[in-house]
């Protein structure tokens, strides 16, 4: 399995696409794309790795990780995955991208739900979800566990944690969410956030003031 990251929007949100090697199968993760150079971009990395978007996931519904959600669907049609508990924040998007002087297309409604109870796969890696809510009242963290990596959306950063001052965020729901569901992974698994660099487990065991 290989990643690659897009910093995308005004807000600099990490774009992730993730795919099988063997069979090129891919998942596109929280599509920030905002302007045609960034849609270009993303397309273009698409069309030259020649690989083949079977989803598409948003850990949650801030409107920086659904930018791109309906060029996504439009140019390369997956499955739509995303949070049930965060249907109310799809729906203002792109209101709320307007009082940020911003115009996006509005999303398109998930062809389906994430559930911890469930798993897919691209090729033969599987893919699990964890419910972390605090954020957000819906979030899910995306976990490869044969790859030992973790994409953690805006739940946990490089020594830092997600803003629960946003409006449906709750510190201590995010705190659990945290020390609960991603804390009990292998020290070695990458994390790979919604904004900023990558990081481990272990280093946000050792160096994240927020948990220590």
């Amino acid at each position: 399995m290989k990643i690659q990251k897009f910093a995308f929007s005004p807000f600099q949100e990490n774009t992730y696409v993730v795919w099988d090697e063997e069979t090129r199968e891919s998942i596109i993760i929280d599509p920030s794309c905002l302007s045609k150079k960034e849609e270009m971009e993303l397309k273009g990395f698409i069309e030259n790795n020649n690989l083949v978007v079977k989803y598409l996931f948003n850990t949650h519904g801030h409107l920086d990780h659904i930018f791109g959600n309906a060029f996504v669907k439009q140019t390369f049609n997956p499955i739509h995955f995303a949070p049930e508990g965060d249907l109310p924040l799809f729906d203002r998007a792109v209101e709320q991208a307007a009082g940020f002087g911003l115009t996006m297309e509005e999303s398109p409604r998930p062809d389906n739900y994430f559930d911890e109870s469930n798993s897919l796969f691209i090729g033969e890696t599987e893919i699990q979800f964890l419910f972390t809510p605090g954020h957000t009242p819906g979030e899910f963290c995306i976990y490869f566990p044969t790859e030992n990596i973790c994409i953690t959306g805006d739940v946990l950063f490089k020594e830092s944690i997600g803003r629960t001052d946003l409006g449906q965020g709750d510190f201590n729901t995010l705190m659990n969410s945290i020390k609960t569901k991603l804390l009990v992974l292998s020290p070695e698994t990458i994390i790979y956030p919604g904004h900023g660099e990558s990081s481990t487990i272990q280093y946000e065991i050792d160096s994240n003031p927020f948990l220590n």
